[in-house]
């Protein structure tokens, strides 16, 4: 918390606390997948048309050690929305394991400046080198369904940024869809989130603002009960765009998707990223004409 919003319902006066802005943050250990989704919320919270002060504060008091992932999970699935498994920005500080030593890549002035305090020696040519050895061991570990996806990404993009997509398969996914928010709580790139009112006190109110999930039918919910998003699969399918569309490609200059497969470790429906492709694909194949 940065900010805290508060009216005193007796006095009918305002007040803004603020936390103390001197102390600073470390994030230590980020695999290249999440620093890809903190940048995707930079450019949601800074971006040009709107500049979210409160996200704004964290994050020039923040110092970012990245990992380079030399050992993916199971569910990963990076290689194919170009998030790793190396950082290649956003980072102060980039460390790769090579057995007894820690490569050190700077990445900003703030890392450079450390990596001086520290008294850290540049690393000979040949060790160096070693960091692009453990990027490619780490790829080939990757699964070969992994690896093939992201072909299958590029149509599943085409087809969802032009709605080419039946309205059957999206009804098939929010069959499978417990409208239980897990997918977006565990997403590093959703930026979804709600702000009401809640009593601080007595006589007093304060504005909280939350995390909130599109798979909730209030998420949408308007005044008069109007919910122009009702049935769970237009939440799917609203869900799906902001990862794959090319708009939303666009705005964050990537993929909505960062390919950290977390999505498919919580989802009790089996309905993360890589199975939707799946579905799209299928669909995508029963539509080609057969010789």
């Amino acid at each position: 918390r940065i900010m805290s919003f508060s009216f005193d319902r007796e006095t009918k006066s305002a007040s803004i606390e603020r936390d103390d802005l001197s102390v600073s943050k470390a994030l230590v250990g980020l695999r290249a997948c999440d620093l890809n989704g903190l940048l995707c919320l930079d450019r949601f919270f800074l971006g040009q048309e709107y500049v979210d002060e409160v996200y704004l504060d964290h994050r020039k008091r923040m110092f970012i050690v990245s990992n380079t992932c030399v050992h993916p999970f199971p569910q990963c699935f990076c290689v194919c929305t170009d998030s790793g498994p190396a950082a290649t920005e956003g980072f102060d500080l980039d460390l790769t394991d090579i057995g007894d030593d820690y490569l050190v890549l700077t990445g900003s002035p703030k890392g450079e400046e450390l990596v001086r305090k520290l008294g850290l020696a540049e690393a000979p040519a040949a060790q160096a080198a070693l960091r692009a050895k453990a990027v490619d061991a780490s790829v080939g570990l990757f699964d070969d369904q992994a690896k093939d996806n992201k072909a299958w990404i590029s149509r599943a993009v085409n087809r969802i940024t032009t709605g080419f997509i039946p309205y059957e398969v999206w009804e098939y996914i929010g069959h499978q869809c417990f409208e239980c928010g897990a997918c977006s709580f565990v997403c590093p790139t959703c930026s979804c989130f709600n702000i009401e009112d809640v009593a601080a006190g007595e006589g007093r109110t304060g504005r909280m603002r939350a995390w909130d999930s599109c798979s909730f039918e209030g998420y949408s919910r308007m005044a008069g009960d109007h919910n122009p998003r009702k049935p769970v699969e237009d939440r799917r399918n609203k869900r799906f765009f902001c990862k794959l569309s090319f708009s939303q490609s666009k705005k964050y200059l990537r993929p909505g998707c960062v390919g950290c497969g977390r999505c498919v470790r919580v989802c009790p429906g089996d309905i993360g990223l890589p199975n939707v492709v799946t579905y799209i694909r299928r669909e995508t194949i029963k539509q080609v004409p057969s010789e």
